[in-house]
């Protein structure tokens, strides 16, 4: 039976964090963190706290050679995306697997495009927020990697949810992984977005019956994207998003709200962009999300142009 020892995981950010101390408590051996060359010295000068405490990893650089992974985990930015492509070339072999934690719909197609369908699993991650300050990510450990492939029963499959298990990693496999991973969409897209935009807590959302109506209509537009990309079952899909995000901590912030404070580019071409894309190919009218696009680029332009200011100073 298919076995997974050697690891590799790129993207330092607020949930690739929360595995790779996991990962390399497990097994330091055999735990790579891929990282470009601008990235390896800021982490070796300052290195990532989590918790607190000091993680100090076994990077690896693109160029290098003689390590061949038999999972890799890809925790980027969707703008990161092409790039840790590219970057895990030299580690993939015949059987590796390769998951992609990135939120939205999209990334496993885009992987697939270039390392072929069968060594993608679907997946993303549940759990509540992580709250990442420059360097530093902290978390409560509430945590979980929901997976699974077309046919649940394949053999790599099975061989992460036995690698999850020595590692002690909670994990889901749904029955439905496609239906899942656009559940999870919505409710990115819907708490996402606007709380990045309002500066709301969830604790916010939740106390905002406007708020909660606006968030509703949004979930509506993924709702009709998803049901005419041929998502089973998705009339309860806006009853199901609006439970799971009561299960948030009220004082939590969503990592778009995250990444508008810390000056950071936002996901909202994954978000809104992929359903607004989606809409079109299907006559599907969209304009919430268009809404949203427009208000964070917005924000995204204002904060170009403050941090131009600021070099010129």
């Amino acid at each position: 039976m298919k076995e997974i020892k050697k690891v590799i995981l790129c993207g330092l950010g607020a949930i690739g964090t929360i595995y790779a101390d996991k990962l390399e408590k497990f097994d330091a051996e055999n735990f790579k963190v891929l990282v470009d060359e601008a990235r390896i010295e800021r982490y070796k000068t300052n290195p990532i706290k989590f918790n607190g405490r000091q993680l100090n990893f076994d990077y690896i650089l693109p160029s290098q050679e003689g390590f061949k992974a038999d999972l890799i985990i890809l925790a980027t930015k969707f703008a990161g995306l092409k790039d840790a492509i590219k970057n895990i070339k030299n580690f993939v072999k015949e059987d590796t697997v390769i998951l992609s934690l990135l939120n939205g719909v999209t990334s496993e197609d885009i992987i697939a495009d270039v390392y072929g369908k069968d060594k993608m699993l679907y997946s993303y991650f549940i759990g509540h927020s992580s709250v990442r300050c420059g360097n530093s990510v902290t978390h409560d450990d509430v945590n979980t990697i929901v997976f699974g492939a077309e046919n649940n029963l394949s053999e790599n499959v099975v061989a992460v949810k036995n690698f999850f298990d020595k590692v002690g990693i909670n994990y889901k496999i749904p029955d439905d992984i496609k239906r899942s991973m656009w559940l999870k969409f919505m409710l990115n897209v819907s708490a996402n977005q606007p709380t990045a935009i309002l500066r709301m807590t969830f604790g916010d959302m939740f106390e905002n019956t406007h708020f909660m109506k606006f968030a509703e209509n949004i979930m509506r537009e993924v709702q009709s994207v998803a049901k005419a990309e041929g998502v089973l079952n998705t009339e309860t899909m806006v009853d199901e998003a609006l439970k799971h995000l009561k299960t948030m901590t009220p004082d939590g912030k969503t990592s778009m709200l995250q990444d508008v404070e810390a000056g950071r580019k936002t996901e909202v071409d994954m978000f809104a962009g992929t359903v607004i894309e989606l809409g079109k190919k299907h006559g599907i009218s969209t304009p919430y999300n268009k809404i949203l696009r427009e208000m964070i680029g917005i924000i995204e332009e204002h904060q170009d142009i403050h941090r131009q200011e600021v070099v010129r100073v």
